[in-house]
């Protein structure tokens, strides 16, 4: 049971948070459209999930070689690839079905979990040897996410707010593929890239998120939001103290390995609850 708890990855599905963002900046929760999220997070779970495994099988091969991915269930030999398929395709229906109950908008919201599977496919199956290409279609699946939540509750994307997931999502890509360079035979495409040509991009895009994350505050009608702006810089330059170090430069795996980042996400997160809601 361990090794299939490891195989869907559900640490991963804090990247599924992303679903309430529009929601929650929208000023619309209440108690039906709070559900309505909760069973759509569910269902993105699954389907990511289900695309976690689909990748570790495409990547059996490349895992092996790998001093750390080889140890994952699939590469280890701890679980069969049949069996890893089966656990798959009940994850995908588990997905489906849930989504049903999310009863509004259900073909958009469909489409869109279909897509994130499908671009994750040609992902697996070649387009991750493209460089850019590879680093985009990573970034995608950040923005089928605020784009998912905000589908089946209904309520708009700002601009704003897609821009800045947009950029802070190609920060994360591109942060990722600078750590990959400590081992480049783990990934075709590791050849086409330059730790130079990774980091000028990289500061490009976090200072576009900074920037259009606070075009976003000047357009609200609300004081207490300037003050948040100080907290994302502190969280970004948080993150990317942590990664900087040693490890593999995946979002989760640095978020999780500094208590100070934890903390002062928690603390922004209340910040916002009191400014958006109680101020």
């Amino acid at each position: 049971m361990k090794n299939y708890i490891k195989l869907i990855r559900p640490k991963h599905w804090i990247k599924n948070l992303l679903i309430f963002i529009s929601l929650f900046f929208n000023l619309g929760i209440n108690q039906e459209k709070l559900l309505i999220i909760v069973i759509g997070f569910f269902s993105f779970s699954f389907i990511a999930s289900s695309v976690y495994i689909f990748n570790d099988i495409c990547d059996i091969e490349n895992d092996k070689k790998h001093s750390k991915k080889k140890e994952r269930p699939i590469a280890s030999g701890a679980i069969s690839v049949k069996r890893a398929l089966y656990l798959a395709i009940i994850l995908i229906i588990a997905a489906f079905s849930l989504n049903i109950f999310t009863t509004n908008n259900m073909i958009k919201s469909s489409f869109l979990l279909g897509l994130y599977y499908f671009l994750n496919i040609l992902y697996s199956k070649g387009l991750k040897n493209f460089p850019i290409v590879d680093i985009f279609l990573l970034s995608s699946g950040f923005i089928i996410r605020l784009f998912y939540g905000s589908v089946i509750v209904k309520v708009p994307v700002s601009e704003w707010l897609l821009l800045t997931t947009l950029n802070a999502s190609l920060f994360l890509g591109i942060g990722k593929r600078k750590k990959e360079l400590n081992n480049k035979k783990s990934r075709k495409v590791l050849e086409y890239y330059t730790e130079e040509f990774l980091d000028k991009f990289s500061m490009v895009c976090i200072s576009l998120t900074i920037m259009f994350y606070s075009l976003w505050v000047m357009n609200q009608n609300n004081d207490l939001l300037y003050f948040s702006i100080p907290m994302i810089i502190f969280i970004i330059m948080q993150y990317m103290l942590t990664s900087d170090k040693k490890n593999n430069g995946d979002p989760v795996t640095v978020f999780f390995g500094n208590k100070t980042l934890i903390i002062s996400t928690v603390l922004y997160i209340l910040y916002m609850i009191y400014s958006l809601y109680f101020y």
